[in-house]
């Protein structure tokens, strides 16, 4: 693979990286706003400018520039390199790049820095951003002066209402043009656009229209600073108070990598961020996904139930074994769930398959829904994929519902609380371990209460067959424990050898019946 030097270390790349993007890969950052690695290049912000070191024997492009010199006290005519966009320069091999070691681009970043400050309202104690704005960030590491100007600043429209999610402040604006490509290049609805000149720049909406669709949340995502904010967290939450755990999007089967948000001092998720991954869903999420977060919370059940009523999960157990003891297996259906993590769906076969030798199997979920091109799948399901690699005898929801109305089905092992259809279940005894409410948990003699995606690491397969770890985030809920650990329990209330008692003894047992995961949770959930 040809290189380049930056800044004397050697930086690999392949044919058309830019400079910007080559040292990005090696995870190195040269300081930018308007660049984006899953957008178009404009180099408008400037600050991403570098020195190029002409080929040995030539001679570089030179400026003539004025500056004060501070022995004579007067200024002098001076020559300086021009410096280069490195997000528009194509790397070149042998090249030579200085950043952080010539001084012109020091100082460029800091001049750039300072005006991009000008008009700024500086209002970092109110502003969503703080904590994690570029403008903060970059004041800090290459400028760290107080303001020069002392006129006033140029005012800008401010708490501007794009559509139903978004909120506008010109104020703060650096004029990147970031969500404006994402609008155009990525959602293909060009409903962005920037009015005006110089100070007076400002970003609009076309008229007529308003921000709308399932990707105007993305616009916050890359906004580097705090000019867009979502009405869903807009002073919500301060950054530094929120810890971040790696997840996996429940909202459909493409599974988006994000960041799950949350404050544990309240043990409250505030957001979903996207987590790139450019084999699934690049730099992005799309709306709905990224509101996904809500059912950590929301729509829980938290308590065992017994024929309606809240119990202990001890006495929901007893009521379990006495409803399918003696009930022989070819009357028993298992309800796996597409909502469930692998390792609670494997728990439930190994129970039902392996255990009590049933071979009604099925697989339950959520309907399908809208789909689109860009991220949007039509399996409203993280782990159905996962699901169907556990048995090839597994069958579609559909079939459950004509075997329990032809009477072939008296009882019910399920995994979930949701279906994907109305089925009549008032003739079946089920019994369920469900993170959420539905129509199982509405006509179940028995809940037992598993922990959500976001309380517990699991595993799921999307649409592509690829295994994703979502870690734990947020601690359980009432009574809620994993689901592959009550479904030991149900086995061994039911007199069977169920032994696992770890996540790490599920995963050595489930790698057989699903490749290996790309991620691995955290040492402390693996010894729980």
């Amino acid at each position: 693979m040809p290189t380049f030097k930056l800044d004397g270390k050697e930086i690999p790349f392949e044919p058309g990286d830019s400079i910007i993007r080559a040292a990005w890969k090696q995870g190195i950052e040269v300081p930018h706003y308007c660049w984006h690695p899953g957008l178009s290049a404009p180099a408008n912000c400037r600050m991403c400018l570098v020195e190029i070191k002409p080929p040995e024997g030539q001679r570089g492009v030179m400026l003539d520039i004025v500056e004060w010199d501070e022995k004579n006290q007067r200024y002098e005519n001076k020559r300086k390199p021009k410096l280069l966009p490195s997000c528009q320069m194509q790397a070149v091999e042998n090249q030579e790049v200085l950043a952080e070691t010539s001084p012109h681009v020091l100082e460029a970043r800091k001049y750039v820095q300072e005006a991009l400050l000008l008009n700024h309202p500086v209002d970092c104690p109110i502003c969503d951003q703080a904590g994690e704005c570029k403008l903060q960030d970059y004041w800090l590491e290459h400028q760290g002066t107080k303001k020069r100007m002392r006129e006033e600043p140029i005012h800008k429209p401010k708490g501007v209402v794009f559509g139903d999610t978004i909120v506008y402040d010109g104020e703060r604006c650096v004029m990147c043009t970031r969500c404006i490509r994402f609008m155009d290049e990525v959602a293909k609805d060009p409903v962005l656009e920037m009015r005006e000149r110089g100070n007076l720049n400002e970003i609009m909406v076309a008229p007529g229209r308003k921000l709308e669709g399932n990707y105007t949340f993305m616009v916050e995502h890359v906004c580097p600073v705090g000019a867009l904010t979502t009405k869903d967290f807009r002073f919500k939450a301060r950054v530094w108070f929120l810890r971040s755990a790696k997840s996996v999007c429940q909202g459909c089967a493409t599974g988006c990598n994000a960041h799950l948000d949350f404050d544990p001092r309240y043990n409250k998720a505030y957001r979903y961020r996207p987590r790139d991954n450019e084999a699934v869903n690049k730099f992005w999420m799309c709306d709905p996904g990224m509101m996904s977060y809500h059912r950590a919370t929301e729509g829980r059940v938290v308590s065992a139930y017994v024929k309606g009523k809240t119990s202990s999960v001890k006495k929901a157990l007893d009521e379990a074994k006495s409803l399918l003891a003696s009930v022989p297996a070819s009357s028993v259906a298992v309800l796996f769930s597409a909502q469930h993590s692998q390792e609670d769906n494997w728990a439930l076969r190994e129970l039902a398959a392996t255990f009590m030798g049933a071979s009604n199997l099925y697989v339950t979920g959520l309907p399908d829904g809208f789909e689109d091109n860009i991220l949007i799948h039509h399996d409203k399901n993280p782990n159905r994929a996962g699901v169907m690699r556990l048995s090839s005898a597994i069958k579609p929801f559909e079939d459950f519902a004509k075997d329990v109305a032809r009477g072939a089905i008296t009882h019910v092992i399920a995994l979930g609380g949701e279906t994907p259809a109305e089925v009549d279940l008032s003739n079946v005894q089920i019994v369920t371990v469900a993170a959420y409410e539905g129509a199982l948990t509405k006509a179940a003699k028995v809940v037992l209460p598993a922990t959500s995606w976001a309380e517990a690491s699991g595993t799921y397969v999307n649409a592509k067959g690829m295994a994703q770890v979502a870690d734990k985030a947020l601690e359980p809920q009432g009574l809620s424990e994993p689901g592959w650990k009550l479904l030991a329990a149900l086995g061994q209330a039911l007199g069977y050898d169920c032994t696992w008692a770890k996540l790490r003894e599920v995963r050595e047992r489930l790698e057989p019946a699903a490749p290996a995961t790309t991620a691995t949770a955290p040492a402390s959930e693996l010894a729980k």
